[in-house]
């Protein structure tokens, strides 16, 4: 699986990393990788030329070094979206299915759902992990989102906002068994 990070933090952040640790301890690898921004150690994301360059590397690479595995794209927040992109202008792209850690719909404070037109174009199924408290996707808006796509599945984080934070409780094991299971699905659905 291709994971691709957020806009504000670059792949070695401490959710990129535990996420990648306990999908690995479920038979899930991960290829974390930086956007080129997050490289050069600018504040300001890529274009979506970039952006997208780098996720078709990343799943080459996969593809590359995994060729007898199923290749799934995801990311948080800006890789998901970036990935969903690229996906959704290569629709043939070799990839089984993608999972948003947290689908950026809108900014902060902004409801809309504009960010979200390009996904009716991906042809691959969707998993959508999002939490109720999110400030970047008003929950009722990513309901109406998803129920307008047939490939899309949407899996509630009660209390969750856009890191993933509820109080004091723990939801990285929400979020690996989730993402465990709906890829298990895929491929059995696939053979």
């Amino acid at each position: 699986m291709t994971l691709a990070h957020g806009a504000g933090a670059g792949m070695n952040h401490e959710f990129m990393v535990t996420i990648s640790k306990l999908l690995a301890e479920k038979d899930i690898a991960t290829l974390r990788f930086n956007f080129p921004f997050m490289e050069k150690r600018k504040r300001r994301p890529d274009s979506p030329a970039v952006a997208h360059k780098t996720i078709e590397a990343a799943i080459n690479k996969a593809r590359e070094l995994f060729p007898s595995l199923p290749v799934f794209a995801s990311g948080k927040s800006f890789g998901g979206r970036m990935s969903s992109q690229y996906l959704a202008a290569q629709p043939s792209a070799d990839v089984q299915g993608i999972i948003f850690f947290g689908f950026p719909l809108h900014q902060s404070g902004k409801p809309s759902i504009e960010r979200a037109e390009h996904l009716k174009s991906v042809a691959v199924p969707m998993l959508f992990l999002q939490g109720t408290r999110d400030e970047l996707a008003s929950y009722d808006l990513v309901e109406k989102v998803c129920a307008s796509l047939p490939l899309a599945t949407l899996i509630t984080i009660e209390g969750a906002n856009h890191a993933f934070k509820a109080g004091k409780q723990d939801l990285m094991p929400i979020l690996t068994d989730t993402t465990r299971t709906w890829i298990d699905k895929k491929i059995k659905s696939r053979d």
